[in-house]
């Protein structure tokens, strides 16, 4: 993973992520863009592999599609239906990394978003990443465009654009 400063990196391993302790939080915006739309998503399950070297590092992640709160119930009932994440039909949303990019002390995870059953190339940039023996904390934001995944109703009234930023805890 990616090291800020002089901090070490995790030790090389793989590590599961704890679905209790992990959020996937997602900010967009509704009705024309005036209203703002904050709310999150479930970890289901998912592995981070950190390799020596560290370039060589995966990240999979499952996320529960059913899962989605933004505290309004008319609005996730309607999210999770056939209109927009199809739930029934598509339970998971998938992340399986690609590769590991690193510029300094900036580093972008370049992988597949699968939303729908439809898998679009993302780039997410890490945040922070800490570790404290077989614990390590690791966060990371991407912007995704729900039309590349087929999920267009209410163009102009739900957000289009939604940045989606993952906090992840994870065991070796």
């Amino acid at each position: 993973m990616a090291a800020s400063g002089n901090q070490l990196l995790p030790a090389a391993g793989a590590y599961e992520i704890d679905q209790a302790a992990s959020t996937v939080r997602f900010d967009t915006r509704a009705m024309f863009g005036l209203l703002p739309v904050r709310g999150t998503f479930a970890i289901s399950h998912g592995r981070i592999t950190v390799a020596d070297p560290a370039d060589e590092s995966l990240v999979h992640v499952v996320i529960e599609a059913g899962s989605f709160e933004s505290g309004n119930q008319q609005r996730d009932d309607h999210v999770r239906s056939s209109d927009y994440l199809d739930v029934a039909r598509h339970p998971e949303i998938g992340f399986r990394s690609q590769r590991l990019e690193r510029s300094g002390a900036d580093a972008t995870l370049y992988g597949e978003l699968t939303v729908c059953g439809v898998s679009q190339p993302i780039a997410v940039t890490l945040g922070t990443v800490a570790h404290e023996g077989k614990r390590m904390t690791a966060s990371g934001t991407t912007t995704i465009d729900r039309y590349a995944f087929g999920i267009t109703k209410a163009k102009g009234m739900t957000g289009r654009h939604l940045k989606i930023t993952a906090e992840v805890v994870a065991h070796c």
